[in-house]
């Protein structure tokens, strides 16, 4: 990739506009009528979303989960305790989320204070996970360094052993969700000519949803 090619790599946005009128009441509702609209485009992890976290010397950091509760409270996606990104949130307790959904020429980014979620709902969760996925909870130290890819393996063999499949396999206390409460939402579509449409909900005086259009 030359430098000469990697400018050049651009592309007019042309589908769709979005408009004030368009837009639902509330920052979750239209969030989930544009979730509707990826998984009806059949595209790929559409509940796929990158967290951006700051730790206490506020160097950034992002990375993928999944999206797994949304309703008016905010966002929730599930990790282990002891991570890196659980560190960031225990020493500065916000992130930023973006939804990156280039073949619709959308996305979202929504910012707030996180906290952690009730033990019942970590619990519940947990339990509608795969079998595989519940395994990899209990054998992985998130975010640690790991000596080879069979140390990986050997561990999550050895608690194969300790929970066989078919049997009840507990929730590891070291794990479970997140909420992200919307402070701010802006949704962007893309224009010709880079004149994006980015109109952002934030909370006005009386906590109202105020909506307002950002220059591109």
């Amino acid at each position: 990739m030359t430098q000469d090619r990697l400018s050049a790599l651009r592309r007019s946005y042309a589908l769709r506009g979005l408009d004030e009128r368009d837009l639902a009441p509330d920052p979750i509702g239209q969030l989930s009528r544009w979730l509707d609209d990826v998984v009806a485009a059949d595209l790929p992890e559409p509940n796929a979303m990158v967290v951006a976290t700051a730790d206490a010397q506020a160097r950034p950091a992002v990375r993928y989960v999944l999206l797994k509760g949304l309703d008016v409270r905010g966002l929730v996606f599930y990790t282990n305790y002891d991570s890196a990104k659980a560190g960031a949130l225990g020493a500065n307790p916000v992130a930023s989320v973006l939804f990156p959904w280039h073949a619709l020429e959308r996305q979202v980014r929504i910012s707030g204070p996180v906290t952690k979620i009730d033990t019942a709902e970590s619990e519940a969760y947990f339990r509608s996970r795969p079998y595989g996925s519940q395994i990899g909870a209990w054998s992985s130290p998130q975010s640690t360094v790991a000596g080879s890819r069979a140390e990986l393996d050997g561990s999550y063999e050895a608690v194969a052993r300790r929970f066989p499949e078919g049997s009840p396999v507990p929730r590891p206390d070291f794990w479970g969700g997140y909420r992200v409460a919307v402070e701010a939402a802006e949704f962007w579509q893309g224009r010709q000519n880079r004149l994006h449409d980015r109109l952002r909900y934030r909370r006005g005086g009386t906590g109202a949803w105020l909506v307002e259009r950002l220059w591109p």
